[in-house]
């Protein structure tokens, strides 16, 4: 089946216990039991079922099933939100006294979660690309995976995959990739190489802007070395699932980080649409990214424009679609303002990946704790100003950015 179809049609899309088209919201903390001994072996994992809504819930594993098909993974597991996700995939494979290398260039938030795993006594080395060299040089003994954003958001610069886990696999850690701005549509990074995919669940996935949400899928084909990575010991028997089963019924279990089940239930009615949401997505960003190519005065970064840097790239890993994000320099961060305020139809919000159009000033919002050098490598400078493209007919967009651009003041 290709994407749409199996989105409705596929194998996560059927077998709910009345017959239900969607899967029912089992808005329950609890679940009954005819007998203690039910109960302990449904604790003890010698029995299928469910406890309590906070280790596992109906509702939420169907929308970690859709998205695991989605993604071609092993299992999947979904969090509160995209920053528990990746900070529960990785403390599920590091401990303290470990290293992991990520990219530098991440999104704001994923920059506050390692200096707060730098608190738990992981250190972070950053690696200013993925190319196979410079990880062969930062990788040591102590190193225990290497994480990095797809499609860098804002600055666009795009992760070899391959090339990255080529890198990771010599030296015997796993790679994990934040996919959220990709999405399985655009590209599936474990088809790539890849390891663990995570996704903030609250963009793309859910399409709407009315849930907080993240999912983190495992492809199981990474071979754990368990004297090396000891943050899996007593998991050893589960193999290749070991990274999963620690994941589920250790961290994920006990930090709480546990998706709602109406969460679920929005993310999971979201991703219906999601193929023709990115279609029309993919085709907006490119047609506005020409059209502000054309006015003076501003500096366009989008990827399927020619003279991108990362166009080759964009070309050969994403079948040659841009993603939904559109950045610009306006010249100063009085012009940047001066647009924003002018526009009509976008939003003026910190998210992205909705229906909606979204545009922000990442330098004084979500860039506001960086350093300027963790800002400047992820492509954000006092005039940067970012656009989450959405679904609206493209020359209203156009028109409504022509104008603010033309209207600004300097």
């Amino acid at each position: 089946m290709q994407f749409n179809t199996k989105l409705l049609h596929g194998k996560t899309s059927k077998g709910y216990p009345n017959r239900e088209i969607l899967p029912p919201i089992a808005q329950t903390s609890a679940y009954r039991y005819d007998s203690m001994e039910e109960l302990e072996e449904v604790f003890l994992h010698k029995r299928m079922g469910y406890a309590y809504s906070r280790i596992g819930n109906p509702g939420v594993n169907a929308f970690e099933q859709r998205v695991n098909e989605l993604e071609g993974g092993a299992g999947a597991v979904c969090t509160a939100s995209g920053m528990s996700a990746a900070a529960s995939a990785i403390l599920a494979a590091a401990k303290s006294g470990d290293e992991i290398i990520a990219g530098m260039g991440l999104y704001g938030g994923t920059i506050g979660l390692l200096h707060d795993l730098e608190n738990l006594g992981i250190r972070v080395v950053y690696a200013p690309d993925f190319k196979k060299e410079t990880l062969k040089r930062l990788i040591n003994e102590r190193t225990r995976l290497i994480f990095g954003e797809m499609i860098a958001n804002p600055s666009l610069k795009v992760m070899d995959v391959p090339e990255a886990a080529e890198a990771a696999h010599e030296a015997g850690v796993p790679l994990f990739v934040d996919s959220t701005t990709v999405t399985p549509y655009v590209a599936r990074p474990l088809s790539l190489g890849a390891d663990v995919v995570i996704h903030s669940t609250s963009k793309y996935l859910n399409g709407g802007g009315n849930a907080i949400g993240g999912v983190i899928v495992d492809g199981a084909h990474f071979p754990w070395n368990f004297e090396k990575h000891t943050a899996l010991a007593g998991f050893e028997k589960y193999r290749k699932m070991a990274f999963s089963v620690r994941l589920r019924t250790d961290i994920w279990e006990n930090l709480g980080g546990c998706m709602a089940p109406m969460t679920a239930f929005l993310n999971y009615i979201g991703t219906d649409t999601l193929g023709l949401r990115m279609e029309r997505i993919l085709s907006n960003a490119d047609r506005l990214a020409r059209a502000l190519s054309a006015l003076p005065g501003l500096s366009v970064n989008y990827l399927t424009l020619p003279d991108h840097p990362c166009h080759a790239l964009a070309e050969k890993e994403l079948n040659g679609y841009g993603g939904g994000i559109v950045s610009f320099r306006a010249g100063s961060r009085k012009r940047a303002f001066s647009i924003i305020n002018s526009l009509k139809l976008p939003c003026i919000a910190s998210n992205i990946g909705d229906v909606r159009t979204l545009v922000i000033h990442p330098a004084s919002t979500l860039y506001l704790q960086a350093s300027m050098e963790e800002q400047e490598a992820a492509g954000v400078f006092t005039d940067t100003v970012r656009i989450s493209v959405g679904i609206e007919d493209i020359d209203d967009l156009i028109e409504d950015f022509t104008s603010a651009v033309k209207s600004a003041k300097e």
